[in-house]
């Protein structure tokens, strides 16, 4: 009777495991669809390194609440980045500003049920606050943003794609007109683990040689703090397009505070 008891107690223990990381793996494939319905705190930060004649070092701190609000059969996918930059005087081996870029806030209207195809359209507005000798558009700037993605087994693959052109602002600014398109490739283990693939290539069609476009990737889990689940990644870029005196390759680490409603 004894050995049945423990027998039992193991089987138990094995189905709350086996539970809690199938429990991790949704998690993590939910904090990798940008129009899924979860409200989240990413604090995402992006280190360039080797920009200028100095090989000078750039740091961007993207704070962006992402907050789903239900229309209907849509929901309202709505994500605003405020990202704090230090910037560094690339003209001298010392010297850098530390200040806010240029806010910038996207909605996205995407389906409340989604089957196997996912999808979210909305506008993308930059607002211009960057402070002084913080790089910013210094104008108004507005367009159209798309996201298509798939959820297929371990698989989570999609693109998101943005452009913008300046509609106001100080006049003495270049006018924007401004790319950017990110695809993700994202594969999940066991336990909320992922392998990632989630370059950035941007380019403003109004300045020569503006293109940047790296490649790499990295690796990321989803861990507890108590009962808060957390979202992790660490990622390296190389860029193998960047303009002269761009930056040459690139880390990102964020860390994604998750609310499931």
């Amino acid at each position: 009777m004894k050995m049945i008891k423990h027998y039992f107690l193991l089987l138990v223990l094995a189905i709350s495991v086996v539970s809690y990381a199938q429990d991790e793996s949704d998690l993590a494939k939910t904090a990798q669809n940008p129009v899924g319905d979860l409200i989240s705190l990413p604090l995402q930060n992006n280190t360039s390194f080797g920009l200028g004649s100095y090989d000078r070092t750039q740091n961007v701190l993207n704070i962006q609440p992402v907050y789903p609000i239900k229309a209907g059969k849509f929901n309202l996918i709505t994500r605003t980045i405020f990202p704090i930059i230090t910037q560094p005087d690339v003209a001298s081996e010392t010297g850098s500003t530390t200040g806010l870029g240029d806010i910038n806030f996207t909605t996205f209207l995407s389906p409340g049920s989604p089957g196997k195809f996912i999808w979210g359209i909305g506008p993308t507005i930059s607002i211009p606050t960057a402070t002084s000798d913080i790089p910013g558009f210094g104008r108004w700037a507005f367009g159209p943003s798309v996201i298509a993605l798939t959820i297929s087994g371990p698989w989570v693959a999609g693109v998101l794609t943005s452009n913008i052109w300046s509609m106001g602002g100080e006049s003495d600014k270049p006018d924007v007109n401004f790319f950017l398109l990110q695809y993700f490739i994202n594969y999940n283990m066991e336990g909320g683990s992922y392998l990632v693939s989630a370059p950035i290539i941007t380019n403003n069609w109004e300045v020569d040689d503006s293109l940047i476009l790296p490649f790499g990737g990295g690796i990321g889990k989803i861990l507890r703090l108590g009962k808060l689940p957390i979202n992790a990644n660490l990622q390296a870029y190389y860029n193998v397009v960047t303009p002269e005196g761009g930056p040459k390759w690139s880390t990102r680490i964020q860390v994604q505070f998750m609310f499931p409603k």
